[in-house]
């Protein structure tokens, strides 16, 4: 991460906490309410592929004993009520803020991944983490409707894991590789708009520009 890129994370954060952190007691006080403890959800995560880290959100699923993996079709029936409204809105992603300042992540860059996937495609994300993994990205903006579409219809979490391997890992991976050739501050920038435009319903990303197409392979 360039010294540039972190004093943006840190001024926007710190812009963002008075009104973030009001907005988070509120939903804490909302989730306590009306699914009970815990309210907030630690997962562990990777910021390189040696450096874990503990992503926070705001929790939208009923609590199991065991998990692993990314959620698929086969999670759709934890996911809270109230979780369905949080994760449309992207709401229960608003205590990484906490990670930001921590230096864990950045506004932007690729998804922070699982360590099982880390570990099971180190060559990839040996490339892909040499970005700062991000809140949104352009993976993010053009993928993460078609791999939920992929995903919700998985029925096993061996069915999840299998189709989350074979067609959204490289898939993101190549996403996130032009990403980290064309990076920019004036493109975060873009980036960030698009996501807040995205949330409110007013724009969509379902396509990479022409001239983008085939960066990540040279």
């Amino acid at each position: 991460m360039t010294p540039i890129k972190r004093l943006f994370d840190l001024l926007f954060a710190c812009i963002l906490a008075p009104g973030g952190a009001a907005l988070m007691v509120f939903l804490a006080c909302w989730l306590w309410v009306r699914q009970g403890r815990p309210v907030f959800f630690g997962s562990e995560r990777m910021r390189s592929v040696t450096q874990p880290f503990t992503l926070w959100k705001l929790r939208s699923m009923t609590m199991v004993a065991a998990d692993s993996g990314v959620s698929g079709g086969d999670k759709a029936a934890r996911v809270t009520p109230v979780g369905r409204v949080l994760r449309h809105t992207r709401l229960d992603e608003l205590p990484q803020l906490f990670n930001i300042l921590r230096g864990d992540i950045s506004f932007v860059g690729p998804r922070p991944p699982l360590r099982q996937y880390v570990e099971r495609c180190p060559e990839t994300y040996a490339q892909v983490l040499r970005s700062r993994p991000g809140v949104t990205g352009l993976a993010t903006l053009v993928f993460a409707s078609h791999e939920q579409r992929l995903l919700a219809r998985a029925r096993s979490p061996e069915e999840t894991d299998a189709i989350y391997v074979r067609l959204c890992i490289p898939r993101k991976a190549q996403i996130d590789l032009i990403y980290q050739r064309r990076r920019t501050m004036r493109l975060d920038l873009w980036l960030i708009t698009l996501t807040v435009a995205r949330v409110f319903g007013y724009a969509r990303m379902r396509r990479l520009p022409r001239d983008w197409k085939g960066l990540a392979r040279k």
